[in-house]
Formats: structure tokens, sequence, C-alpha cells
């Protein structure tokens, strides 16, 4: 479903000088697999993801969508940063319908789709509430029902539980992991939280300090499906220590 190779991205800073983001990036994700993103600040991480969902260009290589290449936004693609950036002067329902009405499709047809992402989310009952009026948790999975609605064929989740409260965002790691379960998305998620990386997904891609690229994945080997009960198990202490192993050496660590 994704195939990355040779990626680059260079800036250029304001006062002429070069700054290189990404090197020499190569991975895969299948259809249907959620494979996560671990690394330190600065890395490269949501410059890739930005790079993936058209909203920046690449400096080379190629990256690959469903069979297509990458070269601007497609409606294909479903995005959930890390602030959940709801309009607050919109409910919750026709927020969640937001792309619906930018890409001009028929609101009629995606009102029924809406309700049952809102189910999916478990949101149902709160379609007529304000984003001020719900948490932090619920806000962000609105976003999640928001990035859904058109049926994209891959969701890119750029640290979407970063700003969370540490028990809320173990709660939406198994909300999440549900969501996947149901919807049967291909999902490639970015954290900073060596845990969640290796809690989420199959395979963990380790990237390192910038330049970032690929240093090493990660095949986690535990049980589906996940409980917070993982967290003790010994495969799950074995993963996190062999990524944290690797920032280390790195020199940074998050």
């Amino acid at each position: 479903m994704i195939s990355i190779r040779n990626l680059s991205k260079t800036y250029r800073s304001r006062t002429g000088e070069s700054i290189e983001a990404l090197r020499d990036v190569s991975f895969d994700v299948g259809d249907g697999e959620l494979v996560t993103i671990v690394g330190p600040s600065g890395c490269g991480k949501s410059t890739l993801l930005k790079i993936l969902a058209g909203i920046l260009p690449k400096s080379g290589g190629t990256v690959i969508l469903d069979g297509k290449p990458v070269d601007g936004p497609r409606r294909d693609i479903g995005v959930v940063f890390q602030a959940p950036v709801l309009l607050p002067w919109r409910t919750v329902f026709d927020n969640v319908l937001v792309p619906v009405e930018i890409q001009g499709l028929n609101r009629d047809t995606y009102n029924v789709r809406a309700r049952e992402l809102l189910a999916l989310t478990g949101l149902s009952g709160f379609e007529k509430k304000y984003p001020f009026e719900l948490s932090g948790g619920m806000q962000q999975r609105v976003g999640i029902s928001r990035a859904l609605v058109c049926d994209p064929a891959i969701l890119l989740m750029d640290e979407p539980f970063g700003a969370l409260d540490a028990m809320t965002r173990e709660y939406m790691n198994l909300e999440l992991l549900r969501i996947w379960r149901e919807s049967k998305k291909t999902i490639l998620f970015v954290t900073h939280s060596i845990p969640e990386a290796v809690l989420l997904a199959d395979r963990v891609i380790v990237v390192t300090c910038r330049p970032g690229t690929v240093h090493k994945v990660i095949h986690t080997d535990l049980p589906r499906p996940r409980t917070l009960d993982m967290i003790s198990h010994e495969r799950f202490g074995q993963c996190t220590a062999e990524i944290r192993a690797m920032l280390q050496a790195e020199g940074k660590i998050d």
C-alpha cells in the first residue's frame, strides 16, 4: 500500500543554508497493516508524513501510495495530527463532514457514513455537541472520524495522542487498535513514545537523528488482540529496550 524508496528532503533556510531533514529513507507498508515510526525530536518524522500526505514536496526518491506516485494532496489519504483542529463553531457531526464539503461531495450521501464513524469511535449521542463540550480524547476521536469519513485507503497519524494525559493516552491506544481492527485501514503512526510504538504495531520503524533515515525495523512478535497487560510481556520489554538502546547510541532520546 505504501512504498518509499531513497526518499530525501532538504530545506533551504532564510540565510540560504541547506538543512537535510531526511536522507535515503526506504520502507514498505502492506495493505491493512499498522506500522509505527519512532525517533528523537527533529529527526524528520513529521516531515515524512507531510510528504506522504502530499503537503510537502520531496527533494528526491520515490513515494508510491496505493500504486500511484504522490505529487500533491490526494482524496484517498486521511491525516490525523497531534491537535484535532476542530472548528469551534461547528457541531461534532458537522466537523466530521468538513472533508466532504471541501471536496464538493454530496453531503446527504455521507451523513450515514458520518454517523457510523461516530458510533465506531464511541461518540454516538454527541453529534450535536460542540468541541468545547468534549474532553481531549473525545476531540481526537472526532478528528479520527473526520479523517475516515471519505473512506481513505491510508490513514496517516502524526503523534495524535501526544498532548493527552497518560491514562487517556493508554485508553486511546486501545481505541485505535479497535478502530483499526474494525475498519481494516492501512495506518502509519508516528510517535515519540517507544512503549506506544511497540504496543500498537507489528513492525516499528526506528529513525535516526537528523538527517533522518531508517536505522532498523523491529518486528514486535506480540500476540493480538493487544491489551495494556502486554506491557509486562517479556517480548514487549525486549523490544522497548532494544529501541531505547538504539536511540541512546544515537546520543538522543525522548
